[in-house]
C-alpha cells in the first residue's frame, strides 16, 4: 500500500526539487516529512523517534548544501528516514526494513547520497574526516563534509578519536551534534551533564546570541567576511576556554546551541557556516520523536522503534497470543542474572547503553549498586568488567554479538590474556532481523573459539540458558565464559526451571538414530528436533546431538558420533567460516573420522535484512532448508529401500 504525501513532498524526488522551494515554505515540507514518516512508520513499522526529531535538520542540510557532492554522513541512521525520502526513495519508502526492500540505514549501494554505511555508532566524525582529508588531498577546498552525530554516539571512543584528529587537520569538516538526551535509552555519563550545562549556561547562551548576530551579517561584509569571523572567534575565544569548552579545547570551533527544530534558522546558520572553513561543530537541540504526541511526550526507548501502531490514538499493536508464550531470551537473562545475584554477591552486571535491550534495566532496578550502563562504549565496557573481575568480582558482561566486534581486542587483550573470568553473554547471536548486515550476530562463533582461555556455549532453550548463566558464575580457574543466544522468543513457556551446573564442555543426545546424526548449537536446535519428528513420521530415523558448547568440544560424544555414523549435519546460526561446523572438521580431521559432512549456518556472503526466518531459508538452515538436506543426504540409502 502506498501512501500518498503531501502536496509540497509530492513534488520532490531529490535535493534540487527542494532547492526550488521558498524560504517560507520549509515550514510546511518538515511538516509534510514528519507526517509521512508517521504514515508510513505506523503501518509498516521501523525506527521513528530518531527521524522524527532531525526532520527539520534534514531539510535543512538538503537545501543548503550541494548534495551528494557535498558529503553527508549520519551516524547510526536510524534518523535518516527523512534523508531517504527527499533523495530518491519516497514511493519506495514503504519497503523500509522489508525483506528485499529498503535497508533502514543508510547504505552506499542504495543510493549516492548514501555516502557511508552506517548501522553501529560514532563512525560518523571519522568517516565524513577521511572524506574531508581526500577532498583537500585532491584540491577539492570548496566541497563540504559534514556529520550528523547524536549525543548517545558521541560518548562512543571513536567519536573522540575523529574528533580529536579533526582538530589538528585543518580539513573542511562539520560536525552537527544532534543533542536530545536521548539514544535508545536515556543517556548516561559525564558529557550528558556538560551538554546540558552548555545548555543552560545564561552567561553562555547571551554571549552564544550576539555571536549569531553578529554572523548573521556577515554576507554585508563582501570579501572581508573572513576576517571579520576570524576576529569575532578571536574575541570570544578566552571566553570559551574559560567556561571549559571541551571542543574548543580540541582545536573544533563551537557555534551553538541552536534550535534543530526552527528550520528556517537552520538554514541561515548552515549557509554562514558553509563560508567558514577548517574543522567546526554546531550544537543542535532537539526532541526525539518531535511532532508525534505519543512520542514525543510518553516514554521514548519506547517509541525508538515500537513497531506497527495505530496512528490517532497512538496505540502500538500487539498481537494477543491464544497460548501462553515463551519469554525473549534476554527477558530471561535479566531475570536470571538478578536471582543469580541474590545469591552470589561477586556478581556485578554492565551493559554498553542496551540496558532496555539486553534486559539488563531489571537488575539496574533491582540492584543499581551492581548494575552498570557505561554508555555507548563497547570497548570500555569489556576493559572495565576485566578490572572489577581482578577484584574477585564476577562481571556479566551483555553486549550484542555485532557490538562485541568494537571490542575484540579487549577481550584478548585485557580478559583472556590474563585470566580473568568475565562472563560475556551475547544478545542478538545469529539474524537480527530487519536490522540487517551491521546488526547481524553472524561472526561470534568464529571469532570467540579462536581465543585461548575462553569458553564459548549457546544454549538450545531457556533452560540451558539458566544453567549456563549458573555455570558461569562458578569458581573455576581464569577463563572467560561466552553464552551466545538469539534475539526474540525461545521455547520454553514454562521457563523458571531451578538451575544447574552443567560440566563444561559437554552436551547431550536428545534422540538416537541410525541412519545419519545432526549437530546443532544453540537454539536452531529446536529446528532439528521439528526435523527429526517429521522425518520419523516417513521411517526416517536420525540421531541428533545438542552440543551446547562450541569450546570446548564435547569429544566423548564426538567419538560416539563418528563411530556410528558416516553422515553427519552441522547446524549453527553463525558464520560457516571457522564456526562450530569448523570445528567439527577439525576433530574429524585430528582423529582421522571420514564421515560425509554437510555444513548449514551463515555463507560467507554479506546478508541483507529481512525476518529471521526469511534469512535462516535463504541461507538454508530454516526447519524447511534442514529436513531437504537430510534427505538429500540420505537420498542414495532411500532409493535401495
Amino acid at each position: 500500500m502506498l501512501i500518498e504525501p503531501g502536496k509540497l513532498l509530492a513534488s520532490i524526488d531529490n535535493p534540487d526539487d527542494l532547492k526550488k522551494l521558498k524560504p517560507e515554505e520549509l515550514v510546511q515540507v518538515s511538516e509534510e516529512l514528519r507526517n509521512y514518516i508517521i504514515d508510513n512508520v505506523s503501518v509498516y513499522g521501523g525506527h521513528f523517534g530518531a527521524s522524527l526529531g532531525v526532520v527539520e535538520l534534514t531539510v535543512a542540510l538538503h537545501y543548503v548544501f550541494n548534495t551528494p557532492y557535498d558529503q553527508l554522513v549520519w551516524d547510526v541512521g536510524h534518523q535518516a528516514y527523512g534523508h531517504k525520502i527527499l533523495t530518491g526513495r519516497k514511493d519506495k519508502f514503504h519497503t523500509n526494513r522489508q525483506y528485499k526492500g529498503l535497508s533502514g540505514f543508510p547504505k552506499r549501494k542504495e543510493s549516492e547520497y548514501d555516502t557511508f554505511g552506517v548501522g553501529h555508532s560514532s563512525t560518523s566524525i571519522s568517516g565524513a574526516l577521511g572524506m574531508a582529508v581526500a577532498s583537500k588531498y585532491k584540491g577539492l577546498e570548496e566541497k563540504q563534509h559534514i556529520a550528523v552525530i547524536g549525543d548517545g554516539a558521541m560518548t562512543g571512543g571513536l567519536a573522540f578519536e575523529g574528533m580529536n584528529h579533526a582538530g589538528v587537520s585543518n580539513s573542511n569538516i562539520l560536525i552537527i551534534l544532534n543533542d536530545n538526551c536521548m539514544s535508545i535509552d536515556p543517556n548516561v555519563g559525564a558529557l550528558k551533564d556538560y551538554l546540558t550545562d552548555i545548555t543552560t549556561s545564561h552567561t553562555y547562551n547571551k554571549v552564544k546570541d550576539d555571536v549569531w548576530k553578529i554572523l548573521g551579517k556577515v554576507s554585508k561584509f563582501g570579501p572581508n567576511a573572513r576576517e571579520v569571523i576570524s576576529k569575532v572567534e578571536n574575541s570570544i575565544k578566552s571566553f570559551l576556554l574559560s567556561q571549559s569548552n571541551m571542543f574548543e579545547s580540541l582545536n573544533l570551533r563551537y557555534f551553538g546551541p541552536v534550535d534543530g527544530h526552527d528550520v528556517n534558522h537552520m538554514v541561515s546558520v548552515l549557509d554562514d557556516l558553509k563560508d567558514i572553513k577548517g574543522p567546526k561543530i554546531l550544537h543542535c537541540i532537539t526532541r526525539k520523536g518531535k511532532g508525534y504526541g505519543p512520542s514525543e511526550n510518553g516514554n521514548q526507548t519506547t517509541w525508538h522503534a515500537p513497531g506497527k501502531f495505530d496512528k490517532v490514538t497512538g496505540e502500538i499493536h500487539k498481537k494477543v497470543p491464544e497460548t501462553p508464550q515463551p519469554p525473549k531470551y534476554q527477558d530471561v537473562f535479566g531475570h536470571t542474572v538478578v536471582e543469580l545475584a541474590e545469591k552470589n554477591d561477586k556478581i556485578v552486571g554492565v551493559t554498553p547503553a542496551m540496558p532496555s535491550g539486553s534486559s539488563m534495566n531489571i537488575m539496574m532496578k533491582a540492584m543499581p549498586d551492581r548494575a552498570f550502563d557505561v554508555g555507548i562504549a563497547e570497548q570500555h565496557a569489556v576493559t572495565f568488567s576485566a578490572g572489577m573481575a581482578t577484584q574477585g568480582l564476577i562481571p556479566f558482561c551483555n553486549i550484542y554479538s555485532t557490538f562485541m566486534q568494537r571490542a575484540y581486542d579487549q577481550v584478548i587483550h585485557d580478559v583472556c590474556i590474563q585470566d580473568l573470568p568475565v562472563v560475556f553473554c551475547l544478545d542478538r547471536a545469529g539474524f537480527a532481523g530487519a536490522d540487517g548486515p551491521t546488526h547481524h550476530g553472524a561472526y561470534d562463533i568464529a571469532y570467540m573459539r579462536s581465543i585461548p582461555n575462553m569458553i564459548v556455549s549457546a544454549p538450545m532453550n531457556e533452560e540451558e540458558l539458566r544453567d549456563l548463566m549458573y555455570t558461569s558464575q562458578l569458581p573455576r580457574e581464569g577463563k572467560a565464559f561466552t553464552i551466545r543466544y538469539p534475539r526474540g522468543q525461545g521455547v520454553m513457556p514454562e521457563w523458571r526451571t531451578p538451575m544447574k551446573e552443567i560440566e563444561i564442555g559437554t552436551g547431550r543426545r536428545i534422540k538416537a538414530g541410525e541412519e545419519l546424526a545432526i549437530l546443532t548449537i544453540g537454539h536452531v536446535g529446536n529446528y532439528a528436533v521439528e526435523v527429526c519428528e517429521n522425518l520419523e513420521k516417513e521411517n526416517i530415523n536420525v540421531a541428533h546431538y545438542d552440543m551446547r558448547f562450541v569450546k570446548p568440544l564435547d569429544e566423548k560424544l564426538l567419538h560416539e558420533v563418528f563411530k556410528n555414523h558416516d553422515k553427519v549435519v552441522t547446524v549453527e546460526d553463525g558464520c560457516l567460516m571457522g564456526g562450530f561446523g569448523s570445528a567439527i572438521l577439525e576433530f574429524m580431521a585430528d582423529h582421522n573420522y571420514t564421515a560425509q559432512v554437510k555444513r548449514l549456518g551463515i555463507p560467507d556472503d554479506i546478508i541483507e535484512h529481512g525476518t529471521q526466518l526469511e534469512l535462516q531459508a535463504e541461507c538454508g538452515f530454516d526447519p524447511a532448508g534442514i529436513e531437504n538436506t537430510v534427505v538429500a543426504m540420505l537420498e542414495p540409502t532411500l532409493a535401495k529401500n
